[in-house]
C-alpha cells in the first residue's frame, strides 16, 4: 500500500480522536506519528494531557497546521480532569462523544481527508453521558443522517464484510433477509469503487450453511433466499461469486479471485482476517458520505499507560484512511 499521494494538490490530514481516555488511544498516537510523518498526515483531538508523560507534541489551532508538523499535532479538546489508565471518569464521556462530532463535521467540511476513530467503552459513554447508541458505527451513522452502514474488516490481504454482525447465531437464519443482504452486497459494491478505486469489484459471498447448503442436504436458505438473490443482483452489473463454501474461501489461491467477501455472520467474517493478520486489521464503515476507519482493537485497559500498547492496527487504519479518503479526494465531481 503507498503511502504518498501522486495528486499534486496536497491532501488534508485525518482526523484522529483520542477515543477512551483511559484506554490505549492516547499511548498509540505518539508511536502512529512516529511511523508515518512524512507518509500520512493526521492530527489528533484531544485533552494533550493525557498523552503519556515524555510525548512530544505541537499544539495545532487548525487541521491544516498538522501538514507541517514536526511532532504529533493536537487539536485541543480540554476534557476537565486527568486520565487515570484502565479507570474511566464519567465526566469524560460527553467530551469523547463531542471529539467525534468534532472530527466528523472536520471531515465533512472537508478540512480532514477522513475519520480515524480510537476505540471507546460503551459503558462509559451510557454511564456518563447517557449514549443511546450500541457503539461508533450506529453513532456515527446518526450523525450522518441516518445512513445505512455496513461494517469491513479489512487488512493487506483481505476485505470482508458480515452480513449479521453482534447477535447469536441462532438469531442469524431469521437475520438474514433478502433485503438486509442486497444492502449489505450493494454497499461493499459502491464502496469498493468509491473508496478503494476498484472500477469492477469482484465480491465472493459465502453460503450460510456447511458447503453453501450442498443443494439442500444441509440447509435450504441457499435455495431459497441467497441464489436468487445473487442473480437478480448479477442481472444489475455486479460481479458476485457464490454462495461460496466458507471453509474454501479464504485460502491464498482463493483470496486472489475477490476484492472482498461478504459473509452471513461475525465469526464467518472475523476469524479469518484474524488469523491472516491479527495486529494488522483495519475497521472500515462503509455507506457513509465520509471516510471512517478504525483499528481493530479494544481500549485494552489492562494495558493502558504501561508503554505495552501496540499501535500497528492504528497505524494500518490511518494508512488505509489515507488511502480511502485520496481515491474520495481524487474522483470526479
Amino acid at each position: 500500500m503507498t503511502d504518498a499521494s501522486p495528486s499534486k494538490v496536497r491532501l488534508p490530514p485525518i482526523a484522529l480522536t483520542i477515543g477512551e481516555p483511559a484506554g490505549i488511544g492516547p499511548d498509540i498516537a505518539g508511536p502512529a506519528f512516529t511511523a508515518l510523518r512524512g507518509k500520512v498526515p493526521f492530527f489528533l483531538i484531544g485533552d494533550p494531557s493525557h498523552l503519556p508523560p515524555g510525548t512530544n507534541f505541537t499544539e495545532i489551532s487548525v487541521p491544516a497546521e498538522a501538514l507541517s508538523a514536526s511532532s504529533l499535532p493536537v487539536l485541543r479538546h480540554d476534557f476537565g480532569s486527568d486520565r487515570r489508565p484502565g479507570d474511566p471518569q464519567a465526566d469524560h464521556a460527553p467530551h469523547i462523544i463531542a471529539v467525534i462530532e468534532r472530527a466528523v463535521t472536520l471531515s465533512r467540511s472537508g478540512e480532514a481527508l477522513a475519520v480515524c476513530t480510537n476505540p471507546v467503552h460503551k459503558k462509559a459513554l451510557k454511564d456518563g453521558a447517557g449514549f443511546a447508541f450500541p457503539g461508533h458505527t450506529e453513532f456515527l451513522a446518526h450523525l450522518a443522517g441516518g445512513a445505512d452502514v455496513v461494517m469491513m474488516l479489512a487488512c493487506e490481504g483481505l476485505r470482508v464484510v458480515p452480513a449479521t454482525i453482534h447477535i447469536a447465531v441462532s438469531e442469524v437464519p431469521t437475520a438474514l433477509t433478502r433485503d438486509l443482504l442486497a444492502q449489505v452486497i450493494r454497499t461493499t459494491n459502491s464502496a469498493l469503487i468509491q473508496d478503494f478505486a476498484i472500477a469492477t469489484p469482484r465480491i465472493a459471498v459465502a453460503g450460510l450453511n456447511p458447503h453453501a447448503g450442498e443443494g439442500g442436504a444441509m440447509g435450504m436458505e441457499e435455495i431459497e433466499m441467497i441464489t436468487p438473490l445473487l442473480d437478480d443482483l448479477r442481472a444489475e452489473g455486479l460481479d458476485l461469486i457464490g454462495p461460496q463454501s466458507a471453509d474454501t474461501m479464504f485460502h491464498a489461491a482463493a483470496r486472489s479471485g475477490y476484492d472482498a467477501a461478504v459473509c452471513m455472520y461475525h465469526d464467518q467474517a472475523l476469524i479469518p482476517i484474524k488469523t491472516i493478520d491479527f495486529a494488522g486489521g483495519v475497521n472500515v464503515t462503509l455507506g457513509l458520505p465520509f471516510v471512517r476507519t478504525s483499528p481493530d482493537h479494544g481500549t485494552a485497559f489492562d494495558i493502558a499507560g504501561t508503554d505495552k500498547a501496540d499501535a500497528s492496527s492504528l497505524i494500518a487504519a490511518l494508512r488505509m484512511a489515507h488511502q480511502m479518503g485520496r481515491s474520495r479526494w481524487e474522483q470526479p465531481a
